[in-house]
């Protein structure tokens, strides 16, 4: 086989190739086999046809047509295979041109391929973080948070105010006709947390138990979504939440500490962990836009069609596919269908630029990924979307996206080196030094987003899971339901599914 490699842009390549027909005798061979198995000749069990039957009752070109189909994409990829500085990383647009009977085969094959790339120097890339600061104010924070773990309600008889929960009735009508999903009742709501419907909390504050207000607000979600509705709510119930003293009782109550000094020196020392763990994050997307920003890169327009269509199924795809209900939404947050398609382009272009700068990188520094390092992903990813690993793994299989996680792995593990590689320095322009975190060039480091994640439930985790006992008239105040009503717009998780 002889194949020639034609360099059409600094992205796309045009590979020609001929293929001696003596090649292809085993491709013959597969051919006449399988035409065998599918005809019918009288006197001869099926599969075992000769070949000269086949050939004189159905024609040497359904011959040819089959040995073509099933060589082509061998050769090519046996072509490609052979290629020096040529990596494919989209379909090849594939033309027979030539088939001499008895003698060759020829076709080309266009296909995008990865740009060469030239780095700049690790070194020479230098950017700024913030300071790991924790106030006074932030560990005050933390412990009022936890103090209202443990708060509990009780009801007041005066007139609701911000951060108060009230116990509530809803019911809306669009053109006097009564909203079914907007009607409701029972429904505890903390007065200020926002989310439920535009305007409640206004028309909330200042009822007492028994007293309603009516408001107009726009609806979000349902048969008269976008329409204005007359909205009237009823306060049932107004309660208050009553916090317990910061003292050493509740140290022993909320954490496995003796006293309140204790435990906010332990959520002292959280704090400047999972600041340590921003800072170091901050660093990471840092460097890589320097990187990228350092870098001109040439773009296959195949992959970013492709990543411009994966984005735009993956948004409508929320919408069950129907165009007029994300236009719906697109305009409820003040765009259109243009420039929405104009930002899906745009970002396309920066995640494929991205992606092609880290796989230069990963490649100038030999980067590569074991079997551990794969599970541990495949495992975090199978957390992220709550799913058993194996259905993970085998949702993953499904959608021939094996590959693209393994890639993400080694990415991130040349961005590793390049963070390594880089100046760090702090905003009052002390360096950085990240190797606690993300080891020495030898070391097997976590992704500095993974801890991140972790470290940011820690602080939350100091309280024990056991609550305590309230008073029979008391609710604590963990207790409350969230507020999930028609008013609402829903969300749907997205978990690979191959669609």
């Amino acid at each position: 086989m002889k194949s020639t490699v034609e360099r059409l842009s600094p992205t796309r390549v045009r590979i020609n190739v001929e293929v001696p027909f003596d090649e292809l005798k085993p491709d013959f061979d597969r051919a006449y086999k399988k035409i065998a198995q599918q005809v019918r000749v009288p006197g001869f069990r099926p599969g075992k046809v000769p070949a000269r039957i086949i050939e004189a009752r159905l024609g040497r070109g359904v011959v040819l047509e089959e040995v073509v189909n099933g060589a082509v994409p061998a050769k090519y990829s046996e072509a490609v295979t052979s290629a020096e500085q040529v990596t494919p990383i989209g379909r090849p647009d594939i033309e027979v041109t030539e088939i001499a009977d008895g003698d060759k085969l020829a076709f080309t094959a266009e296909v995008d391929v990865r740009p060469e790339i030239t780095l700049p120097d690790l070194d020479s890339i230098s950017v700024s973080v913030d300071d790991v600061e924790v106030s006074d104010a932030d560990v005050d924070e933390q412990l009022q948070n936890l103090r209202a773990r443990f708060g509990t309600l009780t009801g007041v008889e005066r007139p609701a105010a911000k951060d108060d929960f009230v116990l509530i009735d809803l019911s809306a009508t669009v053109d006097g006709e009564p909203v079914e999903e907007a009607t409701t009742t029972g429904f505890s709501y903390q007065v200020g947390q926002g989310g439920l419907i535009d305007g409640i909390d206004e028309a909330i504050e200042g009822l007492s138990a028994d007293e309603s207000a009516t408001f107009t607000s726009k609806l979000v979600a349902g048969e008269y979504a976008d329409k204005d509705a007359e909205v009237t709510v009823k306060v049932t119930g107004v309660k208050e939440r009553q916090l317990p003293e910061a003292d050493d009782e509740f140290a022993q109550l909320a954490s496995e500490f003796d006293t309140l000094d204790e435990l906010t020196a332990d959520l002292r020392e959280r704090l400047g962990r999972v600041r340590r763990m921003e800072q170091v994050t901050q660093a990471r997307d840092k460097v890589l836009d320097a990187l990228v920003d350092a870098t001109e890169v040439p773009l296959p327009e195949s992959v970013v069609a492709a990543e411009v269509e994966s984005r735009v199924h993956d948004a409508v795809h929320s919408f069950d596919h129907d165009e007029e209900r994300f236009g719906q939404f697109l305009e409820s947050q003040g765009k259109n269908r243009e420039e929405f398609d104009t930002e899906a382009r745009e970002e396309a272009e920066k995640s494929v630029r991205t992606r092609l700068v880290l796989d230069a990188l990963a490649d100038a520094e030999e980067v590569s990924v074991n079997d551990q390092e794969l599970t541990e992903r495949i495992v975090y990813q199978a957390q992220q979307y709550q799913m058993a690993p194996e259905e993970f793994v085998q949702r993953i299989q499904e959608a021939g996206q094996l590959g693209a996680i393994y890639s993400d792995v080694r990415r991130s593990k040349a961005l590793i080196q390049a963070v390594r590689a880089a100046t760090v320095t702090d905003a009052s322009g002390q360096a950085v030094d990240l190797s606690d975190v993300l080891g020495d060039d030898d070391d097997q480091a976590p992704e500095a987003s993974e801890v991140a994640a972790d470290e940011n439930t820690t602080v939350e985790d100091t309280a024990e899971s056991a609550t305590a006992e309230a008073p029979a008239d008391e609710t604590p105040a963990a207790e409350e339901p969230a507020a999930d009503t028609a008013a609402k717009g829903a969300s749907e998780d997205k978990a690979p599914s191959g669609s």
